[in-house]
């Protein structure tokens, strides 16, 4: 079974773009070629993978993928740089205890 992988990538412009995969590395391809028009990285290109992770699961791996997609901009960069710690006082939502 092959894996799948969630991940982001930093695009020209300053944003970041969130997706999920089998194969990464003809992922990465697919979106430095501009294989889509219609695609969030073509007019975005070149892009830099910034993060990935695997799963041996789809499903885990499409949850992962759409809860990192609601992510906040400053969320996905503590993600990038191994910054645990702070993903839950990054939350868009606050909970009391």
């Amino acid at each position: 079974m092959s894996p799948y992988y969630v991940y982001i990538l930093q695009c020209k412009d300053g944003t970041y773009y969130t997706g999920m995969t089998n194969d990464l590395e003809k992922r990465l391809a697919q979106h430095q070629e501009g294989y889509d028009d219609k695609a969030y990285t073509f007019r975005r290109r070149p892009v830099r993978l910034m993060w990935s992770v695997s799963f041996t699961d789809a499903r885990a791996a499409m949850d992962v993928e759409k809860q990192i997609k609601g992510w906040s901009r400053k969320k996905k960069e503590a993600l990038i740089r191994g910054d645990y710690a702070s993903l839950p006082a990054l939350a868009r939502k606050n909970f009391d205890p």
